[in-house]
């Protein structure tokens, strides 16, 4: 049942990488785990293995009130996906009129998919605002920003810290307690990197879940579509990874007891 969004105010920081990867670590923590992407660049998928050819997806495809079950991907990490889909600039922008008009479309099925009292989602939204997040962030246990260690997001932590990216207004400042941080691709033989990523976890506190190196192993498991988890469990990067989903973890509600098995579409998620 619970929602968990990645997001960022900027584009190019690795925030679809690290949705899949999460979403990954966290499966191999028990959790039955349903990921979704809400970015119109349609590249979740490729982290799953999911051909280039096939273009069919849950997002794209809301105006025609698909049902999102026969949507639903296995994949071989053991994590069910719904892939946005393919979509040209006409039909994203036909798209939001859509959610702009009916917020509906993506409410309702959203409410169903959250229904289920033991699965854990994983929402890769689009970069900056977007109304898909304004719609996902009220409904999220958690909204995870996804910054790099730079200047550029040192400078942008005020609109973190403000909840202004989750939209204008009442809106963001009701979420802004729901919101922590990831820093991502910090490099410890920048002097730069470490001063950055210094300046943010001072700034932010306990709100920031914790960082993830870069690693060439990172970039290795996207070309080979596998999980970083899978090839190279020991690397740095994978560390950072395990201690950010065990943060993830530690703010969720427990596991229950006694959820029946999955059925039906998503049976292959049951772990």
């Amino acid at each position: 049942m619970p929602l968990i969004c990645l997001a960022s105010p900027k584009g190019g920081v690795g925030k679809t990488t690290l949705a899949a990867n999460v979403a990954d670590a966290l499966r191999r923590r028990g959790r039955r785990v349903l990921s979704i992407d809400f970015d119109p660049q349609n590249t979740l998928r490729l982290h799953y293995g999911v051909a280039l050819a096939d273009g069919g997806g849950f997002v794209a495809g809301l105006p025609m009130r698909r049902d999102w079950r026969q949507l639903a991907r296995p994949t071989a990490a053991g994590v069910a996906l719904l892939p946005h889909g393919a979509i040209d600039l006409r039909g994203a922008l036909g798209l939001a009129a859509a959610l702009d008009r009916d917020p509906e479309l993506l409410a309702a099925p959203m409410r169903e998919i959250l229904a289920d009292p033991g699965l854990l989602v994983v929402a890769d939204t689009a970069p900056g605002a977007s109304q898909a997040l304004s719609l996902l962030a009220p409904m999220a246990a958690m909204v995870v920003c996804v910054l790099l260690a730079d200047a550029t997001s040192a400078a942008l932590l005020p609109e973190i810290d403000s909840g202004r990216f989750l939209g204008t207004g009442t809106l963001g400042a009701l979420l802004d307690s729901r919101v922590r941080v990831v820093l991502n691709q910090v490099d410890p033989y920048s002097r730069l990197s470490r001063s950055a990523a210094e300046t943010v976890a001072r700034y932010l506190g306990p709100r920031l879940l914790g960082a993830v190196c870069r690693d060439e192993a990172v970039a290795e498991a996207l070309a080979s579509q596998r999980m970083l988890l899978d090839l190279a469990p020991h690397s740095r990067a994978a560390e950072d990874l395990r201690e950010v989903a065990g943060s993830i973890e530690a703010a969720l509600p427990p596991l229950p007891e006694a959820v029946p098995a999955a059925a039906g579409p998503l049976a292959w998620a049951a772990r």
